[in-house]
């Protein structure tokens, strides 16, 4: 344990000078560099155990739009405005989005003090390990894979569904089975963008979502029109303003997916942490506005050309408008969950505590080609039986909300941990700690009681299985795979290459861990 806090901590006072590019002494410089001209390097050089994946791709603007494509912002405001338009204008529906925002940023914070410390391509589930023990760690990574795989399910479901309405409206003929067809083409598609490198598949998210984004912005923006659509609102378990609130985290889940790629972006100590600040704050903002826009009725527009389609009365323009726009979300949102999830598989992998195969990474485009195939497999096995207008759908979404709600429980949690171990909290930090761990064991405390009242106590029973997950994986982890467990929680380390040659060297401890020494001069 020892250990890693002393190797935690020279990573972070590495990447801290990095960023704030500390002014250094002319002369000590002048020297430093001399004295690098003529080092030899390391033959035996230290490497980082996430290097592979390839460092300082990713900008601002990449992590921005992985974080924005998880949300998928764009659609989640259609059904938002739905649930507000057919819910009458309940004034309890907005509060219930603004509050779910409001603890959404909260988590936001919490993970904040991880990435501006850490860099590892587990994102939550490698934060967790630096706060919680280890069995904790596994119950968040057991929740973080069912809640991105269960929402990737959902979102390539989704967009096959999505494929056959655009091919209706523009008058082809195609029949029932199309949308499957369509589920495999876009789960292709995904996979080969995916592995073709992390930089292509953001900025075109990022294009995808900020088109379809300006598109339902401005028909949201139409004076107010009757809303004809027979959709219903909801059947869910729950009841409406707790089934609001916990859509709007689903809506929400996914900003962090932007820490997955702390070890590839250029500054991650600053851009991963201004990402996560930044999305779930822009979003929610505009999840408010979709709910006073159905609420008004200025989303009728809206709602009738997609739900309703020519015969609503929408012109065919509008109607292919927004059935593509929502359709390309769709496939965006597919895209950023199967980069972030083959990035959780490829750390587990690293750590062994899955088959090792998962970590291969591919030779030209550095990308964990082997965990993009097996996330982006499972998900279409989940979509082809996955039926987006099924009557068991809403219960289908409340599992995947407790497990992601879960999630952010405890990296919250992990984060009181984190920050009183190493001595930096601060009133603020303690304040949004509790408050986000709070929020969500009152939601997970208060959608179990409101399934049990309701008679769904399957629910109850999948969150107690899922909140044993990590002790029952602990626990073949210990009589199987036993020196796998001390690896859990791997993040960016700094490497030989990292450092000017001639300053100091590196290490490695009888951990494994890498250690700076001054370096030896002549």
């Amino acid at each position: 344990m020892r250990n890693m806090e002393v190797t935690e901590r020279l990573y972070i006072l590495f990447s801290s000078s990095l960023a704030l590019r500390t002014p250094m002494n002319t002369s000590a410089l002048r020297a430093a560099l001399a004295r690098a001209a003529v080092t030899d390097r390391n033959v035996d050089p230290v490497r980082s155990p996430l290097g592979v994946l390839g460092r300082r791709q990713l900008t601002q603007f990449d992590l921005l739009g992985q974080s924005l494509s998880t949300m998928a912002p764009a659609t989640c405001m259609v059904f938002i405005a739905l649930w507000m338009s057919t819910f009458h204008g309940n004034a309890g529906g907005l509060l219930a989005i603004i509050g779910a925002t409001v603890i959404m940023v909260l988590v936001a914070i919490c993970i904040r003090q991880f990435t501006a410390r850490l860099a590892a391509s587990g994102s939550l589930y490698s934060f967790v390990a630096h706060g919680l023990g280890k069995r904790a760690t596994l119950t968040a990574g057991v929740a973080l894979f069912v809640g991105y795989l269960g929402v990737s399910i959902s979102v390539l479901s989704n967009a096959g569904e999505n494929l056959v309405q655009v091919a209706e409206v523009s008058g082809a003929r195609v029949g029932p089975s199309f949308s499957m067809l369509a589920c495999v083409m876009v789960a292709a598609g995904v996979a080969m963008i995916c592995i073709r490198g992390v930089r292509f598949a953001t900025r075109t998210i990022l294009v995808i979502e900020v088109c379809t984004l300006v598109l339902i912005t401005a028909l949201l923006l139409r004076a107010p029109v009757h809303v004809d659509v027979t959709e219903t609102t909801t059947s869910a378990p729950v009841g409406f303003v707790l089934f609001l609130i916990m859509q709007t985290v689903l809506s929400l889940a996914g900003f962090e997916s932007a820490a997955f790629f702390g070890p590839e972006a250029r500054t991650p100590l600053r851009t991963v942490t201004r990402t996560l600040l930044i999305s779930p704050i822009l979003v929610g903002c505009l999840y408010v506005f979709a709910g006073w826009a159905g609420m008004t009725g200025h989303a009728g527009t809206m709602l009738n050309a997609y739900f309703g389609g020519i015969e609503s009365g929408a012109s065919p323009l509008l109607v292919v408008a927004v059935t593509v726009g929502v359709c390309f979300s769709w496939i965006a949102s597919t895209l950023g969950f199967a980069q972030a999830g083959s990035r959780l598989l490829f750390s587990m992998s690293i750590e062994r505590i899955i088959p090792a195969a998962i970590e291969r990474v591919h030779p030209t485009f550095r990308t964990p080609y082997i965990g993009v195939a097996v996330f982006v497999g499972a998900s279409l096995i989940g979509a082809l039986v996955h039926d987006p207008d099924g009557r068991g759908i809403a219960t289908y979404d409340v599992v995947i909300e407790m497990a992601l709600t879960l999630g952010y429980t405890l990296v919250s949690i992990a984060a009181l941990r984190f920050l009183s171990r190493i001595g930096e909290h601060t009133l603020w930090t303690r304040l949004s700690g509790v408050l986000a761990a709070a929020a969500g064991l009152g939601l997970l405390g208060f959608a179990a009681a409101d399934a049990a009242s309701s008679g769904t106590w399957l629910l109850v029973i999948w969150l107690a299985a899922l909140s044993g997950a990590g002790a029952l994986w602990y626990a073949l982890l210990s009589r199987y795979r036993p020196t796998s467990i001390a690896s859990i929680g791997v993040f960016d380390t700094v490497e030989t290459a990292d450092l000017l040659p001639g300053s100091s060297e590196l290490t490695l401890d009888e951990g494994g861990k890498p250690v700076l020494t001054p370096a030896r001069h002549r």
